[in-house]
């Protein structure tokens, strides 16, 4: 099978030696093997630019400028969440082309907020910028979540959408398991939800947890 969903983690050197996590979902319009090559483009193109130095606004405004040569014929268009932790720091910063906000869960508040911000899709105007989301005071407990609309708009047997509040609760209630286990968690609570009915689209599900201060 082959789907037009993505996910990825990738290392970027810090300063003073400091290592950097970036983290990114992304999800192409259309399905199938056309989808697919597609992400597989964004994946090169990203992967190569973080190799670089740079904020990671600069590092998308490259990647669009680039895919939008091969996108601009076919009016494709691919949107990506990327997040950057700075574990060190306790600092998150992110960047939204086009793709759903990511959701905090803040354990100190134990409040779930979203990570918005403007931003266009991959793809569609090759100049585009892009601009990034800043939030300092990660902690020990705290939990990241990005993932693809296949998740909120599952339908279960009366037509009724699995939403971003059961999500949202999902997390306040399991958010002290692993990040494996708070994955689990959503996707059990997917496939009970959603019962004998079709699975209609990818989902894509990528949980970040902070275990320890400065980590």
């Amino acid at each position: 099978e082959t789907g037009g969903d993505y996910f990825d983690y990738i290392l970027r050197n810090g300063p003073a030696g400091s290592r950097k996590l970036c983290a990114a979902v992304g999800d192409v319009v259309g399905h199938g093997i056309s989808a697919a090559l597609l992400m597989t483009t964004v994946r090169a193109l990203l992967r190569s630019r973080l190799d670089q130095a740079g904020p990671i606004a600069a590092a998308v405004a490259d990647v669009n400028r680039l895919l939008h040569r091969d996108t601009a014929p076919s009016g494709s268009f691919v949107t990506i969440f990327l997040l950057e932790v700075d574990p060190a720091a306790g600092c998150l910063e992110w960047v939204r082309a086009g793709h759903d906000p990511a959701l905090l869960y803040r354990a100190a508040a134990d409040e779930v907020l979203e990570l918005g911000g403007p931003g266009m899709a991959l793809g569609v105007d090759g100049l585009g910028s892009y601009l990034s989301g800043f939030r300092s005071g990660l902690v020990a407990g705290d939990v990241l979540l990005i993932g693809t609309d296949g998740i909120w708009e599952t339908r279960n047997a009366a037509a009724e959408k699995f939403g971003k509040d059961r999500l949202g609760r999902i997390l306040r209630t399991r958010h002290r398991l692993s990040a494996e286990g708070i994955l689990q968690s959503i996707f059990d609570a997917l496939e009970e939800f959603r019962g004998q009915g079709p699975i209609e689209d990818d989902i894509t599900l990528l949980i970040v947890k902070a275990t320890a201060a400065g980590t």
